[in-house]
């Protein structure tokens, strides 16, 4: 399991039959569970707030059989490709379609879907690291990945991802939490405000046109804090979009903010990365209890996957996923919790 990890539990065996394991950390009054499969976060906790912040299940075969991607590491690549095809330095790569024609969060068996091994482990941080082999769901080259946690001082769950290369290929990680701030069955009425100018429109398949809309007079402008809503102007929207941040990786800076008035608790993001996937969570079906027992149905939580833009590698005005031999991507991402 590698060095310095005393303080790892079973957690589980997959159907395969390699062994799940679990972590605790704790550190600026957060304490986190992260498993192996998927380098996931099972279970997050505020002192002096009774409910979890984060989806999970309490057990590991709820995970294998039925988990919409609970906390985990998605990729290679993070997010839709359309038709899981692209072109790079003049080849046609093609991936594993797994929703319909396309391919989502790196396929059937991507990283979100595998057992890392714990590279590294102390009370407030863990180091996983995940080998994706070249070939596998059709990326090319051997790709080195890790993923660490950190527990901040100032209440912060610090996420780290990095990945390296021996070919060129493309790369996209994100953290797929399940967030939710209070004990309601629903984000909906929880408020979000977005530093986002833009987003990203999509065909009916979830992949986007290529266009770059401006948020201004939509109902996906964020850029004061409002309440989230099923409708807006009497008509549905559901939120699985893209919101462009910037047009590359830069500072760390925070982008969003979520608030529950019910409890008082307060989450803020901040992150490298040029976009952010607001995902409303409407899909979830309720299928194994989840964390404390509750059923997670429609919009039990929601999502801010910090990340690259979708269908990147498609679009040559999207910002570049393409990582090169002797490069290191990092992509850094905090999720800070308070109580008002």
């Amino acid at each position: 399991m590698g060095e310095g990890t005393d303080g790892a539990h079973p957690f589980g065996t997959t159907s395969t039959g390699e062994p799940v394991h679990r972590v605790q950390l704790s550190a600026g009054g957060l304490t986190a569970n992260i498993i192996t499969w998927g380098a996931a976060v099972q279970d997050l906790r505020l002192s002096g707030h009774a409910h979890p912040l984060v989806l999970g299940y309490p057990d590991f075969a709820s995970y294998e059989r039925f988990s919409p991607h609970f906390g985990a590491t998605p990729g290679r690549f993070a997010g839709r490709i359309d038709r899981g095809r692209f072109t790079l330095d003049g080849e046609t790569v093609q991936l594993d379609r797994n929703e319909g024609e396309n391919h989502l969060h790196g396929g059937t068996r991507g990283t979100s879907r595998r057992v890392w091994t714990i590279a590294d482990l102390s009370g407030d941080s863990v180091r996983l690291e995940l080998d994706d082999p070249d070939g596998h769901a059709g990326y090319p080259g051997d790709c080195r990945l890790s993923c660490t946690y950190t527990l901040t001082p100032a209440g912060a769950l610090a996420v780290t991802l990095t990945a390296e290369t021996d070919r060129p290929t493309i790369v996209n990680l994100t953290n797929h939490s399940y967030f939710t701030l209070d004990d309601s069955a629903s984000i909906v009425d929880h408020e979000l405000e977005m530093a986002a100018e833009a987003y990203l429109p999509t065909r009916p398949d979830q992949i986007p046109t290529g266009e770059i809309r401006s948020v201004d007079g939509t109902p996906f402008d964020f850029r004061r804090m409002r309440p989230i809503r099923l409708e807006e102007d009497g008509e549905q929207v559901l939120y699985d979009h893209a919101f462009c941040l910037s047009r590359e990786r830069g500072p760390v800076r925070r982008v969003a903010s979520v608030r529950s008035p019910r409890s008082g608790v307060r989450l803020d993001v901040s992150t490298s990365e040029p976009g952010l996937v607001f995902y409303m969570g409407f899909k979830l079906k309720e299928n194994a209890p989840g964390l404390d027992g509750m059923p997670y149905g429609p919009c039990a939580g929601l999502c801010l996957e910090a990340q690259g833009w979708p269908d990147a590698p498609n679009h040559s005005a999207f910002p570049s996923v393409v990582l090169r031999p002797g490069e290191r991507l990092v992509q850094h991402t905090e999720y800070a919790f308070s109580r008002g």
